[in-house]
C-alpha cells in the first residue's frame, strides 16, 4: 500500500516537525532527497533553472563529501541544502547514538540546521534529541518517483492532482528515480495553475 500523504500518526508523533507550510497562498516547497550524483543532479538543476524554481536538496553526507563540486553548484544556483544523514540509516533499526552520530557526521557537507530522516523513520527518543539541534522537515506529498513499478505517468498524475497550498513535496535525486522525466511537466502544470515555489526556511 502506498501512502501519498504522511501516515496520520506521524504528525502527532513528531509535532514540531514541518510537514506542510502554514499558508493559505498557492505556495509549494519542492525538495529532493538522496543526492547528489553525477548522472541526475545536473539534469534536475537545469530543469529548475529553466522554470526559475528554487528547491531544497536533502543530501546524503557521503555523497555530498564525494561530490563537493556538485554541492557547490547547487548552492551557486540559489538552492538550499539539507541533511539526510551521512548514510541512509533507518532510524527504526538503529540506536539513538548511532542515528545521531550519522546525522552529525553529515553536518559539514550538508546542513547543521535542516534535517530530514531517511525513510521518514525516527524513534520517539531519536526525534526528541534531533529536534534540539535541527529543524526537522518531513513532507506533505510523496509521488513515489523512486519506485519504478509505480511508473512515470502515475507519478505525474499524483503531483498534478494532489498538490495543495503549503505542500512540501519530496522527490528523489538518484538514478533509479523518474524525477528527471516528470519534473518539467509538473512545474509547467503547477505554475500554470497559479502556484509558486518557495523555500520557507534557512539552511
Amino acid at each position: 500500500m502506498r501512502f501519498f500523504r504522511p501516515f496520520f500518526p506521524a504528525v502527532h508523533l513528531y509535532p514540531d516537525a514541518l510537514f506542510r507550510i502554514q499558508t493559505e497562498k498557492k505556495e509549494l516547497c519542492l525538495t529532493f532527497d538522496d543526492g547528489p550524483n553525477q548522472s541526475h543532479t545536473f539534469q534536475i538543476l537545469e530543469t529548475l533553472d529553466r522554470y526559475n524554481v528554487k528547491a531544497v536538496f536533502f543530501c546524503n553526507g557521503q555523497a555530498a563529501e564525494d561530490n563537493q563540486a556538485i554541492v557547490k553548484n547547487i548552492l551557486d544556483r540559489g538552492h538550499l541544502l539539507g541533511n539526510h544523514g551521512y548514510v541512509h540509516l533507518d532510524g527504526w533499526k538503529c540506536s539513538v547514538q548511532a542515528y545521531l552520530k550519522n546525522a552529525e557526521r553529515a553536518d559539514d557537507y550538508t546542513s547543521a540546521v535542516l534535517f530530514r530522516p531517511p525513510y521518514g523513520h525516527m524513534l520517539p527518543w531519536q526525534y526528541s534529541r534531533l529536534k534540539q539541534k535541527y529543524r526537522i522537515v518531513m513532507w506533505d506529498l510523496m509521488p513515489y518517483d523512486f519506485d519504478s513499478r509505480f511508473g512515470i505517468a502515475n507519478t505525474l498524475n499524483i503531483l498534478r492532482q494532489m498538490i495543495r497550498p503549503g505542500s512540501i513535496i519530496v522527490m528523489h535525486d538518484k538514478p533509479s528515480s523518474n524525477a528527471v522525466f516528470v519534473l518539467g511537466s509538473f512545474l509547467e502544470h503547477a505554475l500554470r495553475e497559479g502556484y509558486r515555489f518557495v523555500v520557507p526556511f534557512n539552511g
